[in-house]
């Protein structure tokens, strides 16, 4: 395998800000006269040597020892201008210095001033140069500081004297890298130029090893990297890292050792991170003359975990390690004889991936048999697993890309996009590309620019269009999102037209009829169609269909039937699935509750969507979602979070161009300013998206955002352009059935109305919100009347819609908002109620401050408010600042007296 010329070396290090920052602690306590000590640990290939060489790095002006097997103690290497001294030994023996010698060396090394001390592989020392060097810690020479680093093998034989010699010293146990940090160091290595898959199956096999990653990235060829040719499978490279994490257990009995090669063979038939059926090994064990109790010392070691009746793993790559390590006939006997213990119809699938496993080639049968257990009601998991293993097993080349291809979609569908990505990697025959493409497009839609993702689905429905008609209806239905999601009006009525031409079910023709019917400009007729559809879409428990009948119910105008259908699709994907739909049932929720005003709900669900869109590595998902919780920040008032969410949405919705998230995010900002008076700014946000021209805002969203405009306008002085967007805004209103928009139009006359007809449009406004409800709206309407009236010095009129704006803004928590009445009631000359402690906080940081007042921990206030520990993080942080406390304690006490004497009402 010839290596890229385009893997580079890491110029930092990824993923290791917290073991940073100690570090930094530990050199400024030096530098200020103190000593200290760490020991860092962890697994092989994580990066202990690298901090070690970071630490002497930034060691400034003190002194750091090195001492190597290759040089005498007396030489001091220069280093960073520094004496520099690494004590490394790669085999047990003494330091050359010797037991006894090190403390005086230590003893004759500069003058007394501070030292940093660095020893790498502590463990591979003897016990005599082990405990010269726990002497030299304890005693440093009279009047000098000393900082000791050391790096010990995690759970190491050795690692465990020395931590008996140190137990009171600090220890840094290094985990893997998450996938952020893994990305980075991807990236660094190939120049950001690795194909989507190629970087997934790359991340898989690395799992989050720094050493492993680096080391697979560099035996590929430019070819392999871009895409354009195979990947060697398994991947080569961390050969000498895996025999590390073998070395482990090689003191182990050999029957322990045997029963771990059965846990490591016996996870290939389970969920990854699942571990192995102790029953399983137990009779594996029993066949192969084993008692299964022999696992004791592997758990005393550390490199198992019994939990219950499963046996995990502690470090995956150990178990990887066991499989390579092993000659492939020992190897292929393990999997025999797991087979042969896998019996009863309910493990059928088990025991095929166990004889696939065994087998050392191709194998048709075995492959076709597998190919059949992939079917319902199997999870999409297992089928993609039994996929993958049927295509490496055939024969005939094109069937294996079209298993691949198969075992991609099952994978997507079962929410592991970069799995689904990996295994597309793999298809390399032409009757595949239609299924490929397919997949390729669905992935992309949800991750990725979506025009790209809808040209790959008209290219698949193309495709697949003679031998598999209802996965090109699917196709053609992700290119009109596709087309929707960028706001390409044309191109979605295309991508419908294409539908229409498959013999679909009467309830999708009706949606496909009416959509592009009210696009056309047919409202009247695009409405019945729509309406038509609602109930034949409602009875059905298709999480698709009923996702269609939200869509329908939005366009129309009746968002509670749309909140209706998508309280039913999620129900309907958590009891039945497919994983890869929740992100967008929550996301339909959560906006058809923003559109019905009830922005509570819709934070909720808003926050479990964008748990599970950045669990299933949704991006285009988590960018809607941060839109949809941009607005709901908006009307509650924090604009620091409604920014946040705006920011976060628009680092996605540019480069995979989603206008409407984009749309839905400015609106949001926009709105946040006008919440906070600052009316010019909030004007010049939203007429690029409202107003004709060629910045205007998604089709879907425009209309909705202008009543934001038009009070910004007016307040701005821009009301001729006020005017323009009205008379639009004024036909929509006649055809849609939103139930807040005849009322939001009158509004919007009165803003733009003379002296003598602004009072009556305020009252017409009234008495459409008095039907249609809607705190937040109606609210706002009684505000601007509220503010009409006191500024004609009709304070006593003005009094009784700002008394009702207040009350509304405060029942729906939109703080600032309720500011703004307050204020204008207190210049109608009339008191404000008095404020409580917790008054100027949002709605949420409220609830965080309430549950943390009672004693819960971040971890179960982000379970009790379906958040995240770190959203519960920053909420409560903010409440700390605003309310001038500095501890749980300080806040517990002060709402306490809050509710001791309550303020005045």
């Amino acid at each position: 395998m010839t290596p890229s010329t385009t893997v580079r070396s890491p110029l930092r290090l990824y993923g290791r800000s917290g073991e940073l920052t100690i570090l930094a602690k530990l050199l400024t306590r030096l530098r200020a006269g103190r000593g200290g000590a760490l020991v860092l640990t962890g697994a092989p290939g994580l990066g202990r040597t690298a901090l070690l060489r970071h630490a002497m790095d930034g060691a400034g002006t003190e002194p750091v020892l090195l001492h190597t097997t290759a040089a005498p103690a007396e030489r001091l290497l220069p280093h960073s201008g520094l004496h520099a001294l690494l004590c490394s030994a790669p085999s047990p023996t003494p330091p050359p210095t010797g037991a006894a010698g090190l403390p005086a060396l230590l003893a004759t090394i500069g003058a007394p001033r501070p030292l940093l001390l660095c020893v790498d592989d502590a463990h591979a020392w003897d016990g005599a140069s082990r405990a010269a060097l726990v002497h030299a810690i304890r005693r440093p020479a009279p009047g000098r500081a000393v900082a000791v680093l050391l790096t010990a093998a995690e759970q190491h034989d050795g690692a465990r004297d020395l931590a008996g010699d140190f137990t009171a010293l600090p220890a840094l146990r290094l985990g893997p890298l998450d996938r952020s940090a893994s990305h980075e160091l991807l990236d660094r290595l190939t120049g950001g130029r690795a194909d989507p898959g190629v970087r997934e199956e790359l991340l898989r096999e690395a799992a989050g090893n720094p050493r492993l990653l680096t080391a697979l990235t560099a035996r590929l060829t430019e070819d392999q990297l871009a895409g354009r040719s195979g990947l060697p499978h398994p991947l080569s490279g961390g050969e000498s890292l895996l025999d590390a994490y073998a070395a482990h257990v090689d003191a182990l009995p050999d029957d322990t050792r045997l029963l771990l090669l059965f846990a490591a063979a016996a996870e290939e038939h389970e969920p990854e991170g699942a571990g192995a059926d102790a029953a399983v090994l137990l009779r594996a064990g029993g066949l192969a003359g084993v008692d299964p109790g022999r696992l004791g010392p592997a758990e005393a070691l550390g490199a198992v975990r019994i939990d219950g009746e499963r046996v995990h793993f502690t470090q995956p790559l150990l178990r990887r390690a066991l499989l390579r390590g092993a000659p492939p006939a020992r190897r292929r006997a393990v999997h025999r004889l797991l087979a042969t213990v896998l019996d009863g119809p309910h493990r059928t699938l088990p025991r095929l991936v166990q004889r696939a496993c065994a087998a050392g080639g191709h194998d048709a049968a075995l492959a076709e048999a597998l190919a059949g257990a992939a079917c319902p009601p199997r999870p999409h998991a297992d089928r993609a697993a039994a996929l993958t293993r049927a295509a490496a097993l055939s024969t005939d080349e094109a069937l294996r890309g079209e298993r691949y291809a198969a075992a991609a979609e099952h994978a997507w569908l079962a929410g592991d996009p970069g799995g689904a990505r990996a295994l597309l990697t793999r298809v390399r025959t032409e009757p595949a590309p239609g299924r490929a493409h397919y997949v390729r497009g669905l992935v992309a839609l949800r991750d990725g620019p979506v025009a790209d993702a809808g040209e790959a689905l008209l290219t698949a429905a193309g495709l697949l269009a003679p031998h598999d008609r209802a996965r090109a209806v699917s196709a053609l239905l992700g290119a009109a999102e596709a087309a929707w999601l960028t706001g390409d009006v044309p191109g979605y009525v295309r991508a419908m037209d294409r539908v229409a031409g498959h013999g679909t079910e009467p309830a999708l023709d009706h949606f496909r009829a009416g959509m592009c019917a009210v696009l056309g400009g047919r409202t009247d007729e695009g409405h019945a169609l729509l309406r038509g559809c609602l109930d034949a879409d409602g009875r059905t428990g298709d999480p698709a269909a009923l996702l269609r009948s939200g869509i329908a119910a939005l366009v129309v105008g009746d968002v509670d039937a749309a909140c209706r259908a998508g309280v039913r699709a999620l129900a309907a994907v958590r009891a039945h699935g497919p994983e890869a739909l929740l992100p967008q049932a929550l996301e339909h929720l959560a906006y058809g509750e923003l559109r019905a005003g009830r922005h509570a709900p819709a934070r909720v669900h808003a926050y479990e969507g964008l748990r599970a869109a950045d669990r299933l590595g949704q991006r285009n998902a988590a960018a809607a979602l941060h839109a949809v919780l941009a607005m709901a920040a908006s009307v509650e008032g924090d604009a620091r979070a409604c920014a946040e969410h705006a920011s976060s949405a628009a680092a996605d919705t540019g480069p995979h161009g989603l206008a409407q998230a984009a749309t839905l995010a400015t609106w949001a900002v926009a709105r946040a300013d006008l919440a906070g008076g600052r009316h010019t700014r909030a004007a010049a946000r939203l007429a690029p998206l409202v107003l004709p021209g060629p910045r205007q805002g998604h089709f879907a969203v425009r209309m909705l955002a202008v009543p934001c405009f038009v009070e910004a306008a007016v307040l701005a002085g821009r009301g001729e352009e006020a005017r323009v967007a009205v008379e639009e805004f004024t036909g929509w209103t006649a055809w849609t059935a939103d139930p807040q928009a005849p009322a939001q139009l009158a509004r919007c006359q009165a803003l733009l109305a003379p002296p003598g007809e602004a009072a009556a449009r305020y009252e017409e406004a009234r008495a459409h919100h008095a039907r249609s409800g809607g705190d937040f709206e109606r609210a706002r309407t009684e505000l601007l009347y509220g503010q009409w009236l006191r500024r004609r010095r009709r304070t006593r009129e003005a009094r009784d819609p700002l008394r009702d704006a207040l009350v509304a803004f405060e029942r729906c928590g939109a703080r600032s908002w309720a500011g703004r009445a307050g204020g204008e009631l207190r210049a109608a000359g009339e008191s404000a109620p008095a404020q409580g402690p917790v008054d100027p906080l949002t709605a949420q940081q409220r609830r965080v401050a309430r549950c943390v007042a009672e004693g819960a921990t971040n971890r179960e206030v982000a379970v009790r408010l379906s958040v995240s520990p770190r959203t519960v993080d920053h909420h409560l942080r903010n409440v700390f600042a605003v309310l001038g406390v500095r501890s749980r304690t300080e806040l517990a006490r002060l709402l306490d007296r809050d509710e001791e004497n309550p303020a005045n009402p």
